[in-house]
Formats: structure tokens, sequence, C-alpha cells
């Protein structure tokens, strides 16, 4: 019995990882204080899970976020589709102002388009809005044009 259960867990892992499709790539996000993103998408069947490392300053303010978001997907037509998800942010930010010091952790959301190419490239645009409730605490929002390799 435990022979048979072994097996089934290893088909069921290797049929997730062959339909996996993983990307890495950047974001660069424009809104209410985002900057540019280090951007990774891991395939989990269907769906996947967004994991992006992003940082950006002005004038009296810097910041470094971790986010994880969970999304689901789907097909428009041809090589379009969709994608929405939620998840969580990690920050660490520094400013002149003493609100903007120190850690932050929140919720996100995101919605976005994406085109998917026959050659290992995706393009997307998204809207991600976050609210920090714990540490530096606000909410902000932003778009972004992403570009990733799949391998």
């Amino acid at each position: 019995m435990k022979k048979i259960f072994l097996a089934i867990v290893a088909v069921f892992c290797m049929s997730t990882m062959v339909n996996a499709q993983n990307w890495i790539g950047v974001r660069g996000a424009f809104g209410s204080g985002y900057g540019a993103e280090l951007s990774g998408q891991w395939g989990m069947g269907g769906n996947r899970l967004e994991t992006d490392l992003g940082w950006a300053s002005g004038t009296n303010w810097s910041y470094i976020n971790l986010t994880g978001i969970y999304q689901w997907t789907g097909a428009i037509a041809g090589p379009f589709g969709w994608f929405a998800g939620v998840g969580a942010n990690l920050g660490l930010y520094s400013g002149s102002n003493a609100d903007y010091n120190g850690f932050g952790l929140g919720l996100a959301a995101q919605v976005g388009l994406e085109l998917n190419l026959s050659i290992p490239l995706q393009f997307t645009l998204d809207f991600r809005p976050q609210w920090d409730f714990i540490g530096h605490s606000g909410f902000g929002y932003g778009g972004a044009l992403g570009i990733r390799y799949r391998f």
C-alpha cells in the first residue's frame, strides 16, 4: 500500500512539473511609489505563484519590497491570456518622515493581461493595489509592464 501511495504521489508531482511553466524577468512599475521589480512566475498546474522583489526611491524615501501573489490564469484568444490573484507583501521602508521608517506587512491583489509568444517570451500589463496594515501602514497601487523569459 505504501508503494502504491508513493507511486501516485510521484506521478502527480511529475505531471504538475510537466504542465508547469516557469518565467523569470522584470516588471517596470508605475503608480504610488512603485519602482522596478525582479519577477518570477512559478507554475502550479493551471495556476501559478508570482514572486517579485522590488525597490524604489524618491526625494526623501526608499523601500525594498517582497511580494507573493497566487494567480488564477485563463485564456482569452490565441497567445493572449488573463490573470488575477491575491497575496501578501513584506517591505522595509526608510525616509525623512518617521511614518516611512521600518517594516511593513500587508495584503496585495493583482489583475492583468499577458501575451505568451511562441518563442519563450511573455509580456504582461497589470494593476496591483496593496494595503500595508502592520508597521508602515497605508494603501498603495500601481500598474506594471513586465517582460519574462520562459525556462
